[in-house]
C-alpha cells in the first residue's frame, strides 16, 4: 500500500521497520527495532531518496516496485552511504541500469568502497545550491558535510516544502511503536551525531532560510505540524545548552556501598528540590545515560577505586562522554576505595580533557561503607551541587 507522506501529496514514504534488530550499529540497543526511511517522488521524472539497510533490501525492492507501477527511476538521490541507508543501492541499480545516481562529489566517490560490482549507471554530482527538476517537484541540494559524515547532504522540496534532512531528526525506534519522539531522538542524536554539533548548526542555519513544512529523515517518523519543538531541542543539542535544570547521579560499585552513598546523594538533592535521574551504570544502557549527562546541567559522579583507578563501568561512561564531545557542565565526584582511595584522581583526569566543565570542590571520599560522617559530607555535596542551579 503506497503511503504518501500527507493527503493528496505526491511524495510517497517507502521505507521498511526491522523489529528484528538487537543492536543498532551492533553497540545502541534498540528494543522496539528501528525504521530505515526513503522516499519517492512521483512527477514528470520520478526520483526515489536513499534506499535501506541490506537487512530489509527485498521488502524494500517490493515497495518501490509499487511505487513504480510498471515504471523506472530516473533518480536515486544518496544523501547518506551509510549501510542501513545506501545497503541497497546495488540491488536497484542492477534492476534499473539506466537510473542516474545522484549525490554528492564525495558520496558518489564512496559508492566503490561498499559496491564491488556496480552497474555502470549514470551519476550526477550535485553541490550546495544546484537543483534537480522533476516537473511540478524540484529538488535543492543542500550540502551537509559532518552531520555526521563528510558526503551527506540534505534536499529540500520547494513544491510541497519538505526537508528530507537525512540522519538529522531521526529516532530509534519502528514506526509501527507509538512512543514519545523526544527520549529516543535524544538518545540517537547525542550518541550518533552529537560529536558533530558545529556542523549540524550550520545545517540548522540553513534550514531557517527555508520555509519546511514537512521533515522527512532517515529514521523515525516524518514531522509535521509545528516544527518549532524539535527545531528548538536540536538547536539545544548541538550548541551542547543543557536540556534542563536537574542532576544525574550515575554511580558504578563493586559491592553496593558507592551504589548506597549515590542513592543517599540523590535523595539529599530531592529534598533540595532537585530533578534527579539515577543511572547503574554496571547495569544501564550506555547509550541512555550519555544522553542523560548532556540532557542535564549538573551531574554527580560516584566511583569504586578499582586496581589503582576507576571501576571499568565508570572509565567507559566516561570514555563516551570524551568521545562524544560532552562539554559545558558541572561535576561533582563522590569516590571510594577500601585502602587506597583513587577513582576521583582517574575520573577528574579524564574530565579535564573536555571543553567547560566546572569539577566541584571538596571531592567526598568514602571508605567502604557509608558511615554517618560520611552521610554529612554528601548532604554538604548536594548543597554544593544545588548551588551551581
Amino acid at each position: 500500500m503506497l503511503k504518501p507522506i500527507s493527503p493528496d501529496s505526491s511524495i510517497f514514504y517507502i521505507g521498511v521497520d526491522d523489529t528484528t534488530i538487537d543492536l543498532f550499529e551492533n553497540q545502541y540497543p534498540v528494543p522496539h527495532g528501528i525504521s530505515y526511511n526513503a522516499y519517492a517522488i512521483r512527477d514528470e521524472k520520478t526520483a526515489l531518496l536513499d534506499t535501506v539497510d541490506p537487512r530489509a533490501t527485498e521488502q524494500w525492492l517490493e515497495q518501490a516496485a509499487e511505487v513504480l507501477d510498471g515504471t523506472a527511476p530516473d533518480y536515486l538521490v544518496i544523501s547518506h552511504m551509510e549501510p542501513d541507508h545506501a545497503g541497497s543501492i546495488q540491488a536497484l541499480a542492477e534492476r534499473y541500469p539506466e537510473m542516474t545516481l545522484v549525490g554528492s562529489t564525495k558520496a558518489l566517490a564512496m559508492l566503490p568502497q561498499f559496491f564491488r560490482d556496480l552497474p555502470r549507471n549514470p551519476t550526477l554530482a550535485v553541490k550546495e545550491g544546484d537543483v534537480l527538476e522533476l516537473g511540478t517537484h524540484t529538488l535543492h541540494f543542500v550540502m551537509a558535510p559532518m552531520v555526521h559524515w563528510p558526503e551527506v547532504m540534505a534536499s529540500y522540496e520547494s513544491a510541497e516544502k519538505v526537508l528530507f534532512s537525512a540522519d538529522a531528526f531521526g529516532k530509534f525506534g519502528a514506526l509501527c511503536t507509538d512512543e514519545p519522539w523526544t527520549d529516543e531522538a535524544r538518545r540517537y542524536f547525542l550518541n550518533i551525531v552529537g560529536k558533530y554539533g558545529t556542523p549540524v548548526q550550520t545545517l540548522l542555519k540553513k534550514a531557517a532560510k527555508l520555509d519546511i513544512q514537512t521533515i522527512c529523515p532517515l529514521h523515525g517518523p516524518v514531522l509535521t505540524g509545528d516544527l518549532a519543538p524539535y527545531l528548538h531541542l536540536y538547536q539545544t543539542w548541538s550548541s551542547y545548552t543543557p536540556e534542563e535544570k536537574g542532576v544525574l547521579v550515575a554511580h558504578a560499585s563493586i559491592h553496593g556501598n558507592t551504589a548506597k552513598a549515590a542513592a543517599y546523594l540523590a535523595e539529599q538533592l530531592k529534598a533540595l528540590g532537585e530533578k534527579v535521574t539515577v543511572i547503574d551504570l554496571c547495569r544501564c544502557d550506555m547509550a541512555e545515560a550519555v544522553a542523560q549527562a548532556f540532557r542535564y546541567d549538573r551531574m554527580v559522579l560516584a566511583a569504586s577505586s578499582y586496581d589503582g583507578g576507576v571501576f571499568l563501568p565508570m572509565e567507559e561512561f566516561l570514555l563516551h562522554l570524551q568521545y562524544k564531545a560532552f562539554q559545558n557542565r558541572t561535576v561533582a565526584l563522590v569516590e571510594n576505595g577500601s585502602w587506597a582511595p583513587c577513582a576521583a584522581k582517574k575520573m577528574r583526569a579524564v574530565l579535564e580533557t573536555m571543553k567547560q566543565i566546572t569539577v566541584l570542590e571538596p571531592t567526598v571520599t568514602i571508605r567502604s561503607a557509608v558511615k554517618p560522617e560520611d552521610e554529612e559530607h554528601l548532604r554538604a555535596l548536594a548543597e554544593a551541587v544545588r548551588q551551581e542551579a
